[in-house]
């Protein structure tokens, strides 16, 4: 298993991403329902984009983000073939919280547990069908 890092530079998965966000993938990793993935927008390879897998059809992935309000996914570009898959966000590592103005470390520190969170849902919604 090949692992990397990528970063979040758009909203298009709030709430469970921010821009900021670095993401621990898995590159070559099996996707599932429900998975957050990272994959080559249909239209434009050279351009990665995070996305939530939520089923598959016609061969490939139907991905939509988190925000309702960003409809750049498969409701725009249909569903994704496999060989655009790059890799699976196993983690989301949040940037730490900066310091108070007077350099007290206890707003960083009650940040920590919210910072690195494992990316799996496993709610209904995102089962195949």
């Amino acid at each position: 298993m090949r692992l990397g890092l990528a970063e979040v530079y758009n909203p298009s998965m709030l709430p469970t991403l921010r821009p900021g966000d670095r993401l621990l993938l898995s590159y070559g990793a099996r996707v599932r329902a429900g998975d957050v993935v990272v994959l080559r927008h249909p239209f434009q390879h050279d351009l990665l984009i995070v996305k939530r897998a939520v089923e598959r059809r016609g061969g490939g992935w139907w991905v939509v983000g988190d925000n309702p309000e960003v409809t750049n996914d498969s409701r725009e570009f249909g569903a994704v073939p496999d060989g655009l898959v790059v890799a699976r966000a196993l983690l989301r590592l949040r940037p730490p919280l900066r310091a108070g103005a007077q350099g007290s470390r206890v707003p960083a520190l009650s940040g920590l547990p919210s910072s690195v969170r494992p990316l799996r849902l496993r709610s209904r919604r995102f089962r195949a069908r």
